[in-house]
């Protein structure tokens, strides 16, 4: 069985995110979405209700497994019996920070390699930040996520 985790914050999870999972299961038999702790973000939900929002959204699809750690991406990878990561790209300039990353991950354990799916150009601009800032300001984004976040966004 080829697994993989697929980290984020997830704050909040949106159809990007959702839309990388989605081919992600293409390629991998199980996919763990981890919400992940970045101590170098605020975070706007807490992880038991980023992991809510991301199960509700998740329900029924098949070989989606949900869970949070706080601890090395790498390290749960291999204590689970993953042997990728997912990232998602949205534009050239996520490639300089996921490039570190994948750097630093592959440091850390090198028997874990990063796969790398492109955002479809319809959510390129989609990243959690622009959401809540959106809908801060009254607009509907509804057709940015899933209706387990909007309903946590009003």
């Amino acid at each position: 069985m080829k697994v993989a985790v697929y980290p984020g914050s997830f704050d909040p999870i949106t159809y990007g995110h959702l839309d990388v999972l989605e081919r992600a299961l293409k390629i991998f038999d199980k996919v763990i979405v981890l919400v992940a702790s970045n101590p170098n973000k605020k975070s706007r939900f807490t992880a038991d209700e980023r992991l809510l929002m991301i199960k509700e959204a998740t329900l029924g699809v098949k070989g989606v497994e949900v869970d949070k750690s706080s601890g090395l991406t790498v390290q749960y990878a291999k204590e689970h019996h993953a042997s990728h990561l997912i990232r998602g790209l949205r534009a050239v300039t996520d490639f300089e920070y996921e490039f570190e990353l994948a750097s630093a991950n592959e440091f850390a354990d090198s028997s874990i390699d990063s796969v790398f799916l492109m955002s479809r150009a319809k959510n390129s601009f989609i990243n959690s930040s622009t959401v809540m800032e959106l809908a801060k300001a009254g607009v509907d984004v509804s057709e940015l996520v899933p209706p387990s976040v909007t309903k946590r966004l009003k």
